[in-house]
């Protein structure tokens, strides 16, 4: 099958955030577009930094209601002539006050996959199909002081070549007034990769990840925040199912965030805005830039349109291919010299993509909700900013289907 691949935390980040504030140590498709999703973001601890969960923004310590809350993806991808990938994912979360200052949330999720992906670069002609399923599950209790909090978080994820493993620490606490907040999380993942072609193939893979950030209210309409993510990772990195990819062993990232909420009393909307820049020592760097305009229709009905745009540089080991009859479509002087790390893969060159999105949540009535999601994802080579993007890529597209219904006791 294509290696990594995981839905629901990163199908659209902050409608996961909605849905949870455990992220599970999940993987993204091989076709996942990068744009779409979190390529940089600690899987783990970026949920402490979503602007609706600081502490700032909910104001007033205790664990609050219990929720239950189900989700259900649907995201398929294509290329000209070729239907890819296609993934559904129901998951389940179930949130639950334990007295007066301790809550837990437990989240399971189940994911199929099937279609086909290409060996290397975006030649159809190597497609193969594949299937898997990856069942998952989290952990978190959390304690809730007056105007603090702290949790401690674990986490496994399974399907048939890779396993993984987490652990989490998360704290948040606010000023005396609750106009700021400050919110910090760690977390280490264990993986362990197989191969569906090479059964002898035995990897593994370490992670930390260290978040923190602070959340302002500047005024009763307005609410920025600043985040910082670093990561830390030492182990396999390869892909097992793309030919000609061989990739350090080592990879580490940063990723500065910056969000700002306004909300327009006249118009009874709320315009949320995010910048996220990333950038790894694979010699990736990436901007995005997020706007989510939230119109409250009547009392009961949120509409939220949602645009994204990203762009991306290229690795340092990407290549573009050079087709001819040798038959995979080698680098510039592989057949005389080598090179140690190299990678045709898509989501490693240089491109550009924008993401068009809409959301409605009802509020049914004062404990039921229900909402739905979707997003449309292109991503072409030359829409990469700052100067053409990788040559010969075909045009990548995606999207994604979200429902949920939660109810809270």
């Amino acid at each position: 099958m294509a290696t990594g691949w995981a839905v629901v935390a990163v199908a659209a980040t902050e409608a996961a955030a909605e849905h949870s504030a455990v992220a599970t140590p999940v993987r993204r498709p091989a076709t996942w577009p990068a744009g779409n999703a979190a390529a940089g973001w600690g899987p783990l601890v970026a949920a402490a930094l979503a602007l609706p969960g600081s502490a700032a923004a909910q104001g007033g310590p205790g664990p609050g209601p219990g929720l239950l809350s189900f989700k259900w993806l649907s995201y398929q991808d294509s290329q000209p002539g070729l239907q890819r990938v296609g993934v559904t994912s129901p998951s389940l979360l179930l949130r639950a006050p334990l007295g007066e200052r301790w809550a837990a949330e437990v989240g399971v999720t189940a994911d199929s996959v099937s279609g086909a992906s290409p060996r290397y670069h975006t030649a159809i002609s190597g497609a193969s199909r594949m299937s898997d399923e990856r069942r998952a599950g989290d952990v978190k209790v959390t304690r809730f002081d007056e105007r603090s909090s702290w949790s401690l978080g674990a986490a496994a994820s399974d399907e048939n070549d890779f396993t993984s493993r987490a652990v989490s620490a998360q704290a948040s606490w606010a000023s005396d007034d609750n106009n700021r907040s400050w919110n910090a999380g760690i977390g280490y993942i264990r993986d362990r990769i197989g191969s569906s072609n090479d059964p002898a193939l035995d990897e593994r893979r370490r992670t930390l990840e260290l978040a923190g950030g602070v959340t302002q209210a500047l005024s009763r309409l307005d609410l920025v925040q600043l985040g910082l993510t670093l990561v830390e990772g030492r182990g396999y990195y390869t892909d097992p199912y793309k030919s000609l990819d061989a990739r350090p062993d080592a990879r580490r990232q940063a990723i500065a965030t910056v969000r700002w909420n306004h909300h327009f009393e006249a118009s009874e909307i709320t315009l949320r805005s995010h910048y996220r820049h990333y950038r790894d020592s694979f010699g990736v760097r990436s901007h995005t830039l997020q706007f989510d305009p939230i119109w409250q229709a009547t009392t009961r009905l949120a509409i939220t349109p949602s645009l994204r745009l990203y762009t991306q540089t290229a690795a340092s080991f990407y290549y573009d291919p050079v087709y001819s009859f040798l038959g995979a479509p080698l680098p510039p002087g592989y057949v005389e010299a080598p090179p140690r790390y190299l990678s045709a893969d898509q989501r490693l060159s240089a491109f550009g993509a924008v993401t068009l999105g809409i959301r409605l949540a009802w509020q049914l009535d004062d404990d039921w909700a229900t909402d739905i999601r979707f997003d449309r994802y292109e991503q072409r080579g030359d829409w990469h900013l700052g100067g053409p993007g990788s040559p010969g890529l075909a045009p990548f597209s995606a999207r994604f289907l979200q429902w949920g219904l939660s109810r809270r006791f």
